[in-house]
């Protein structure tokens, strides 16, 4: 009973996560397929606690602050952005576009830290605290190349493909496409995707490895436009991304950290 409870309150919190200006009490329930007075009561003892709120003209109950505000706390105790941050300001300097930390929760990849290079023209500017699509972003791909082929699908196919729609125009449909830019990834030692995620855009990517068990504990990645982020340009910046990462790889209290948060799958880690 317990544990139900706490999911539906994490369901609740994640819900709300998804909607920055709130939903009204219907939609909620509807969306966690509880009954409106059991969302009510989940809601009222989140508002009671400064989790929630509820606006007083619309109704409409939305996160406050608090949960944000944990988390950066938490990254900033974890000293992962203190670490990290040099490396990826003299990155963005190098390449003049957005570049980006992710770091493998998993069975999740989560974008938690930038720098952005470009000063003038055009910027891609992704959102913090996204879970990365791993199907159409480099920092995806790459991850996935650190995996076995069946293990790759599986999370992608949990995620779902990406609909034509909200990605870009060379964005994988299938299996065997998406095993092929994994393959590619294997084969470069770092990731590149032209305009699968978004049209206009380009992207590159390599993994930042724990040095104890070599798995795939968060990447780097570096995003512009197309325009700007050529092969020509991949190439010349590829010796610098791949220094970047082994130079984080080395950090022992940023692999400690993200070793132990995602660097072994749960079902292994179960198995302990």
């Amino acid at each position: 009973m317990a544990g139900g409870l706490i999911k539906r309150v994490l369901d609740l919190v994640e819900l709300l996560a998804a909607h920055a200006r709130g939903l009204p009490l219907q939609a909620i329930a509807d969306s966690l397929d509880i009954p409106k007075s059991g969302a009510h009561r989940l809601l009222a003892e989140l508002v009671s606690y400064g989790y929630v709120a509820q606006d007083p003209e619309t109704g409409r109950y939305l996160l406050t602050t608090r949960f944000a505000t944990l988390g950066l706390k938490h990254l900033s105790n974890s000293g992962v952005v203190d670490v990290s941050q040099s490396v990826m300001n003299h990155l963005a300097a190098l390449s003049g576009e957005l570049v980006r930390l992710a770091v493998v929760d998993y069975p999740r990849l989560v974008w938690v830290a930038k720098a952005q290079g470009a000063r003038s023209g055009l910027r891609y500017d992704g959102d913090m605290g996204a879970e990365a699509r791993l199907s159409t972003t480099s920092t995806g791909i790459c991850w996935l190349a650190s995996l076995p082929d069946e293990e790759a699908v599986e999370l992608v196919l949990r995620q779902g493909f990406s609909r034509p729609e909200t990605s870009g125009r060379n964005a994988p449909r299938t299996i065997p496409d998406l095993l092929a830019l994994v393959g590619s990834a294997r084969d470069r030692g770092y990731a590149w995707v032209h305009e699968t995620h978004l049209d206009g855009t380009a992207a590159m990517a390599a993994n930042i490895l724990h040095p104890g068990t070599g798995r795939a504990i968060g990447n780097l990645s570096i995003t512009g436009p197309s325009t700007r982020l050529t092969e020509a340009q991949r190439d010349a910046l590829a010796p610098e991304l791949l220094a970047a990462v082994g130079t984080l790889s080395s950090v022992s209290t940023l692999s400690e950290y993200l070793g132990a948060l995602g660097g072994t799958p749960r079902r292994a880690a179960a198995d302990h």
